[in-house]
């Protein structure tokens, strides 16, 4: 299966993509930062190009129930960033890496609550492998979103946080009930004004975060 049109900006211009033009979080100089990298795997699913994301188990110490993209830690036996990502993804929800064509790695970007610098891989399913939940412990739920989905304007939400901030967020999932919130939707936000795939929504229609995603226990 070849790639979209839309994604070939991205692939293309990803050289010329900066930190300043995804977020306002980027690793400060010469801190001890800890790398990592996120897979963000584009594919031709049932219904049309979607996207790979993993629900975290709601009650890890860590982002409970947090919507992300397959990643975690670059490992001193990883090659690159690319391999862990792949490898990530491969441990969290059975990905054959052999089946994906990596396009382009967009720049570093810094989580500061976990102080990780985040590289992320832009890659196509070019052959659809079977996904699912690995190991419950770490992962809820796999999502398969379709793109049309996250483009459609009933789907867009602003997240706020009790804290006081917020941020662009997205409902998916079969029943539209599960938050993407945070540093994953901020970068599928920003990619999509990119290649100029996003369609007006309301920005004053907000959620608030569930207590789950906040630690609080649902006894």
């Amino acid at each position: 299966m070849s790639i979209p049109d839309w994604l070939v900006p991205i692939r293309d211009g990803a050289r010329s993509i900066t930190g300043e033009d995804i977020t306002k979080f980027l690793p400060p100089e010469d801190a001890a930062t800890r790398p990592g990298a996120v897979l963000m795997l584009f594919g031709e699913g049932e219904d049309g190009p979607d996207l790979l994301l993993t629900e975290r188990a709601h009650d890890m110490r860590s982002h409970p129930g947090q919507v992300s993209f397959p990643g975690g830690s670059v490992d001193p036996t990883d090659e690159s960033p690319v391999a862990a990502a792949l490898r990530e993804a491969q441990e969290e929800v059975g990905l054959e890496p052999a089946w994906v064509d990596v396009l382009a790695t967009l720049p570093e970007l810094w989580l500061p609550p976990s102080n990780f610098a985040v590289t992320p891989v832009l890659a196509w399913w070019r052959e659809n492998s079977p996904v699912r939940v690995v190991d419950p412990a770490e992962v809820h739920a796999v999502f398969r979103t379709p793109i049309s989905e996250l483009l459609d304007p009933e789907h867009r939400v602003t997240v706020t946080h009790p804290m006081g901030y917020s941020s662009p967020g997205f409902l998916i999932g079969a029943d539209k009930d599960v938050l993407l919130w945070g540093f994953t939707a901020g970068l599928i936000n920003k990619l999509f004004d990119f290649v100029g795939l996003t369609l007006p929504w309301d920005a004053s229609v907000t959620r608030e975060l569930p207590g789950y995603m906040l630690g609080i226990r649902q006894d």
